[in-house]
């Protein structure tokens, strides 16, 4: 179930919203330090983080699924985001050349359906960067932010996830190692907070970042062929009326024909 952009929309631009999306895009940006002439789509809620990408990107794209709404994006110039049915991206094949999940795969009905458009979309070589709620974490366990809605993802889970969908998990990272802190006092030592959190309890982070590259081929099991069960045997045919035949034990026997 996918939240209102108009939700999202407000919590990004708040106090709370504009320290996640520090955290979250410094991550993002540490994964993809270099994006110099590449088209980039944006699946779910991620204007906040494409904005990192402006001026050095040949083009990025917003879709925002149609259960979850869209807004106008950028504010300034020619719209880059539209409203899309996740699993049927009006794009032709191979058109992009970096795919940004935020908001989307724990919101989605069938995120496999989702990943296998996103591979068909996606340039060979292509890589995709997805940002889901981590099991472990607290911020999947409250409503404060985005990220406590939807289905949260552990490793293993993800790592099956990509791997039926055709895509090889190449980076991990995590993020918001810090308490979901609601209180303004508590969130202006939220980069102190983070720090620590990443050196004693990295399992526990909000969110798991992972990175992947779009696979090419699948392996097919091979089927061993079934051994032979039948084995050849003499057919002992009827001779013809009149003719002696030598049986193997030398003796001699005649043939007869049938009367008509």
């Amino acid at each position: 179930m996918y939240l209102d952009v108009v939700d999202l929309r407000d919590f990004y631009a708040g106090d709370h919203g504009a320290m996640v999306r520090s955290v979250i895009g410094g991550v993002v940006r540490a994964r993809w330090p270099s994006v110099a002439g590449d088209r980039i789509l944006g699946l779910g809620f991620t204007t906040p983080y494409l904005a990192l990408f402006a001026g050095e990107a040949e083009r990025t794209l917003a879709f925002n699924p149609a259960a979850q709404g869209a807004v106008n994006w950028p504010g300034a110039g020619p719209s880059s985001s539209a409203l899309v049915v996740e699993d049927m991206l009006p794009l032709a094949d191979a058109a992009v050349d970096r795919v940004l999940l935020v908001h989307a795969l724990e919101m989605a009905s069938d995120p496999r359906e989702v990943l296998r458009e996103v591979w068909r979309v996606l340039a060979p070589g292509g890589r995709m960067l997805a940002v889901v709620p981590n099991r472990r974490g607290l911020w999947a366990r409250v409503d404060s932010s985005p990220f406590g809605y939807g289905r949260p993802f552990s490793r293993g889970q993800l790592t099956q996830l990509l791997r039926d969908s055709l895509f090889s998990p190449v980076g991990w990272s995590e993020a918001l190692h810090m308490m979901p802190l609601t209180r303004r006092r508590r969130r202006r030592s939220w980069a102190a907070w983070e720090r620590l959190g990443a050196r004693l309890w990295p399992a526990f982070a909000g969110v798991i970042v992972v990175e992947a590259t779009k696979q090419l081929y699948q392996g097919i099991p091979v089927a061993r062929r079934a051994k032979a069960t039948t084995r050849l045997r003499p057919v002992l045919l009827p001779a013809p009326a009149g003719v002696t035949t030598r049986g193997p034990s030398g003796t001699v026997a005649g043939g007869q024909g049938s009367r008509p």
